[in-house]
């Protein structure tokens, strides 16, 4: 789109997503990681116009939480080191913001997504069902440090998921996920035809996060009033072969927390399958009308999933495999990363005058 861009990461995902450079070997020292962190904002400083932070973190970001509470004073590397993350952290966005850089964050999730807040809002939430060790102590407090200290610097924010506008700045605005191309998936709907019993699929990152347990209940339950089916839980693949595994299910559970539809859910509908997750009608506001009224995702709270189920099994297996064409539909205009791209760069391409014209001006 005319744009020089590059996607860099300090140390591959678990996940495996590509990127266009990595910056360190796989399971890095901690000297190796730094020495990368470093080489990462020199290339911001001295490459880049646009710089857009993902996860809710800057290239200064050793630790996430950088509390001196726990600092194991006995320890001299450990306090150096915890001191070492206290003084860096998140220092360059001033100094990118001062140096003219346009600045932009995307936020995925947990990265801004905080317990007290979540219990305080929502009837259902990941904080209602987690235990402690899921949000760390004090990782509240850290997360709206993180989120200020954005907010001060960045003008250009964007969630994934539309509860976390409840949490980020008021110019905050909700973009669909864009993790992968799905003009590069052969969908392949549900069967029209009943050959077979039904195959769920459910792969969670985190089974108490995406509330496992609920699904693995409504399956026994649908199980002792007789219904055939099978479950594939899907944990721990790389990605390609994930992507094999949904495949051949029929339909997939996604998250049924989180109040809205995943990344899982996103490659499912690219590969024509129903999907079946939580959506939060209340976090709606931020949607685009349209998305709202074309959202194929069948919805499901922790309580009401055996009822979604059990519809489904119950269900024409051509009216399933129109389902699955929907949400093909569905994931090539909502999810296009052609159009989500176009729309990004033209918010780069606004921001700047804006920061140019302050500067002229004197104003914050």
């Amino acid at each position: 789109m005319g744009a020089d861009s590059r996607c860099i990461v300090i140390e591959e995902t678990a996940q495996g997503f590509p990127a266009d450079e990595v910056l360190a070997p796989p399971k890095p020292s901690i000297t190796a990681r730094e020495k990368a962190r470093w080489r990462l904002l020199f290339r911001a400083i001295s490459w880049a116009d646009v710089v857009h932070f993902s996860f809710g973190q800057s290239c200064l970001v050793p630790h996430a939480f950088p509390s001196l509470r726990q600092v194991n004073w006995s320890s001299p590397l450990d306090a150096v080191w915890r001191i070492y993350c206290r003084a860096v952290w998140l220092k360059d966005l001033p100094l990118l913001s001062a140096m003219g850089k346009t600045l932009a964050v995307t936020w995925q999730g947990d990265d801004a997504r905080q317990r007290d807040r979540s219990l305080e809002l929502f009837e259902i939430s990941i904080a209602s069902t987690v235990t402690d060790r899921y949000y760390l102590p004090n990782s509240d407090h850290w997360k709206r440090r993180a989120i200020a200290a954005f907010e001060r610097h960045v003008p250009l924010h964007y969630a994934l998921n539309p509860d976390l506008l409840h949490v980020l700045p008021a110019r905050a605005t909700f973009q669909p996920y864009a993790s992968f191309d799905p003009a590069d998936v052969v969908p392949i709907p549900p069967s029209p035809t009943r050959e077979r019993p039904l195959v769920f699929l459910h792969a969670p990152s985190h089974r108490g996060a995406k509330g496992t347990e609920f699904v693995l209940a409504a399956v026994e339950a649908l199980q002792a009033e007789g219904h055939s089916l099978e479950l594939r839980l899907v944990e721990g693949l790389p990605r390609q072969e994930a992507l094999e595994a949904y495949a051949s299910a029929d339909v997939i559970i996604d998250q049924l927390l989180a109040g809205w539809y995943g990344g899982l859910a996103v490659e499912a509908m690219a590969l024509g399958k129903p999907v079946i997750a939580y959506l939060r009608g209340g976090d709606f506001i931020g949607l685009d009308a349209a998305m709202r009224a074309e959202l194929p995702v069948m919805n499901a709270t922790p309580s009401t999933i055996v009822d979604t189920m059990r519809s489904v099994l119950t269900m024409e297996r051509s009216e399933l495999h129109a389902r699955g064409g929907a949400a093909r539909a569905f994931v090539e205009r909502w999810h296009d990363p052609r159009r989500l791209a176009a729309r990004t760069l033209a918010d780069y391409r606004s921001a700047r005058p804006s920061r140019a014209a302050s500067a002229r001006t004197g104003t914050p």
